[in-house]
């Protein structure tokens, strides 16, 4: 018996719909993108209107071949991929594959558009199909050709310019632009000092602290106080003129709302969930896709969000209601505004027929889900359905109160404080902010206070400071800057990041984004010979007008021709006129101590380093950032080399600086600077050698067997020679964490044993530990 057929992307969500439509449905997977561009040169035929030649994809070819066999016998076809310009050209791919192997005919053939997977919206997707939108089409084929057309021509000139194995990309080398300004301007950054004076003041037995804003009638600005014996000087006039005493001259009381956050999108939730969880951008949209395919409750598969690639704030009339309803019965009446709160979207291209993302139904509170899904699941969906439901729910009303206090004629300190009144949406959520130290939930009270008052001056505090560099990107912080100039597209700051760090362009510390020397001077390259190509303007323009395709007010082809004919005559140039040297090396104002030749930077197989112009004739080569003194080798006083009985120096390496044999390259032998610390805790593993403290390439502190590589034991965290009293393990390990402090924990997977510790912790390290 024929049945009607629907194709999704994966099988999760292929699984969820089929319960939800029953048995006159069959419902397959395509397992993501079926075709893709042929790979290798010529996939986009710039000489006849950009046609583009497209392969099936090997991987999915048995998931085609099922999906075709069921078309064959289908009264007719749903096409139900995500409802977004990629999801659009998966359906038109697949379509085609399916029209070629002539299995489509005569079928009625349906596009099928939902924002979450619940059964009323699939019910309702099914009984109102539309048809592909050729425009969604053309501007998904137009972003892959520009993409295929930038890679294929760029890339190879990095390759011979630079060094093999280098790529650039439309979208992802503004960003590593971005991450390598920010850089240079951490480099170039001049730190200036300056000064503030807080009193320390206190009335009817409560403390406040005042910063001085005006000295001797003027206004004081960030430098005017600039050094340390001003600042003193300033200190003992105020001493002098307070006597002990403030004057309260003015005390202002005001009153002002905050207001809620609008409901997520795309952008937002990567940003939020990297700061208040932790998350990669890509981990972030890994749950939420688990989240919005289904997770199985109670015996009943479901989706628990709405779709997550979205560029919108709107939420749908039944969805407000059921908010407000959950409001109304957890939180009060008090905490429901008169009306619902409508968002209005920012981005230009965002279709108002999309939705926010939000719980496909607000009653489903996080707690009630808690056995049902994974930890990071939970983490999330509780972030989402906090952000929904406050969004929707009363401002917060907050007290302020600043007070003028006067020391002495023209000089005033302003005390500043404020208290939440009614806190509104802020008792159920708030959002994070990047690179800030206070917010409107940290109170600050200060004591009861009228005009004319004289109160206790128990210190004047001169404070030093100083100027610091804007902060390196955060994946966060990368995504909001990337919406803010409009380059990329919801869907695409994952990948971007993604591939910044697969080419080791970039490479993330303590949550913070460096370039990488690779990546700088790829970015050198790109900005000085290619820089429009690179400028944030001209790459947010062709976004709107490939946005501008999408919304069938402009021709792709006319765009394509645009784009490329100016691009290939540049790419044509730079072949020609570009030198690899150009680009590997950067002169510096020095000379060479052995033949006098000019000194440059130079790109090498482990980084940036100083070398002789003059290479191969002269050998002569120093670290990046050793100065001329300290470029000599360093003898190590009092050994020899034990293999040869040559000195032995100090070299620098690929991964710092080790002991080395000055008869290299005749003589290879090479020791680590740091020489291992005997924990003298037995290897519990091969019960010969003791545990070592080392540390990896990487500089991370590690511990393993004395007797490697014979025996491969190591764990990262401090031994402690106490057997396990649950699988009578013989060591156990100190583990450290933010969350638990300092334990005492068995490292066998298997073992779950763990108990406080107190003791000390000087054998180093706090990482978990991994086998």
């Amino acid at each position: 018996m024929s049945k009607n057929l629907v194709i999704v992307e994966s099988p999760a969500k292929a699984k969820t719909i089929e319960k939800f439509l029953g048995k006159d449905f069959h419902v397959l997977a395509s397992y993501g993108h079926v075709r893709d561009l042929v790979p290798k040169d010529g996939a986009v035929d710039t000489q006849h209107d950009f046609i583009m030649k497209y392969d099936l994809i090997e991987r999915n070819q048995k998931h085609v071949q099922n999906i075709a066999k069921a078309a064959r016998s289908a009264e007719a076809l749903f096409l139900a991929t995500d409802p977004d310009r990629e999801g659009e050209a998966i359906s038109w791919h697949l379509l085609e594959l399916l029209k070629k192997r002539n299995v489509v005919k005569d079928k009625p053939v349906y596009r099928v558009v939902f924002h979450e997977i619940t059964k009323r919206a699939i019910t309702e997707a099914i009984q109102n199909p539309t048809t592909l939108s050729t425009d969604l089409i053309n501007a998904q084929q137009a972003r892959r050709a520009l993409d295929y057309l930038v890679g294929f021509n760029l890339s190879p000139l990095l390759w011979k310019k630079i060094r093999r194995g280098l790529s650039a990309g439309r979208v992802q080398s503004p960003a590593l632009r971005m991450i390598a300004e920010r850089e240079l301007e951490i480099e170039q950054f001049v730190t200036r000092e300056y000064w503030t004076i807080e009193a320390l003041a206190e009335t009817n037995g409560q403390a406040l602290n005042a910063k001085l804003t005006h000295f001797e009638g003027e206004k004081l600005e960030q430098f005017s106080i600039d050094n340390e014996q001003q600042a003193k000087q300033v200190q003992k006039t105020l001493i002098e003129k307070g006597d002990s005493r403030l004057l309260v001259a003015k005390v202002e009381k005001k009153q002002r709302k905050k207001y809620p956050a609008p409901p997520f999108i795309t952008s937002t939730i990567q940003q939020e969930a990297a700061r208040k969880l932790g998350f990669s951008t890509k981990k972030t949209m890994i749950v939420a896709q688990q989240l919005y395919e289904g997770i199985d409750i109670r015996g009943e598969s479901t989706g628990l969000i709405s779709y997550m690639r979205t560029d919108s704030v709107t939420l749908a009339q039944d969805a407000l209601a059921d908010i407000r309803q959950l409001i109304k019965s957890h939180f009060g009446s008090k905490d429901l505004p008169g009306q619902p709160r409508l968002f209005k979207t920012k981005s230009k291209n965002a279709q108002e027929a999309h939705e926010a993302i939000r719980p496909t139904s607000a009653s489903r509170i996080p707690d009630s889900l808690k056995r049902h899904v994974s930890k990071d699941q939970y983490r999330l969906y509780d972030l989402i359905w906090k952000r929904t439901v406050a969004c929707q729910m009363i401002h917060a009303t907050i007290d302020t109160v600043a007070a003028d206090l006067s020391c002495g004629e023209g000089n005033t300190f302003r005390a500043t404080g404020s208290t939440v009144r009614t806190p509104g949406f802020m008792k159920v959520y708030q959002e994070s902010h990047d690179n800030t130290k206070a917010s409107d939930d940290q109170e600050t009270i200060l004591p009861p206070m009228q005009e004319g008052d004289l109160i206790d001056l128990k210190e004047v505090r001169p404070i030093q400071h100083f100027t610091e560099p804007p902060p390196r990107f955060s994946e966060a912080s990368l995504v909001k800057t990337l919406e803010e100039y409009g380059i990329g597209r919801p869907s695409t700051y994952s990948s971007i990041i993604s591939t910044l760090q697969q080419r080791s362009y970039v490479i993330l510390e303590k949550k913070r984004f460096h370039p990488t020397d690779v990546g700088r001077i790829v970015n050198r390259f790109l900005t000085e010979h290619f820089n429009r190509y690179v400028d944030y303007s001209f790459t947010a323009d062709l976004e709107d007008q490939l946005d501008a395709v999408a919304r069938g007010e402009k021709q792709w082809i006319p765009l394509m021709q645009e784009f490329w004919d100016p691009f290939k005559a540049l790419i044509d140039n730079k072949e020609e006129s570009v030198q690899r040297s150009d680009v590997t090396q950067e002169p510096i104002n020095e000379k060479c101590p052995e033949c006098q030749s000019q000194l440059s930077i130079r790109l090498g197989r482990n980084g940036r380093f100083i070398g002789c112009t003059n290479f191969p004739e002269c050998k002569y080569t120093r670290n990046l950032n050793d100065d001329k003194e300290s470029a000599e080798p360093e003898i190590v006083e009092g050994r020899t080399c034990p293999k040869c009985n040559s000195g032995l120096v100090i070299k620098s390496g690929r991964y710092g600086k080790f002991i080395g044999c000055s008869g290299y390259p005749s003589c290879r032998h090479i020791e680590p600077l740091e020489k291992p610390v005997d924990t003298n805790v037995a290897c519990p593993d091969c019960n010969k050698g003791n545990i070592l403290k080392r540390k990896s390439r990487n500089n991370k502190i590690f511990f393993s067997c004395s007797t490697f590589p014979d025996c491969q034991y190591a764990i990262w965290n401090p031994p402690v020679d106490e057997k396990c009293p649950e699988c009578e393990w013989p060591i156990l390990t100190i583990k450290t964490t933010k969350r638990r402090g300092s334990e005492k924990v068995c490292p066998q997977k298997d073992c779950e044993y763990a108990t406080p510790y107190e003791g000390d912790l000087a054998h180093g390290t706090t990482q978990s530990a991994t086998h």
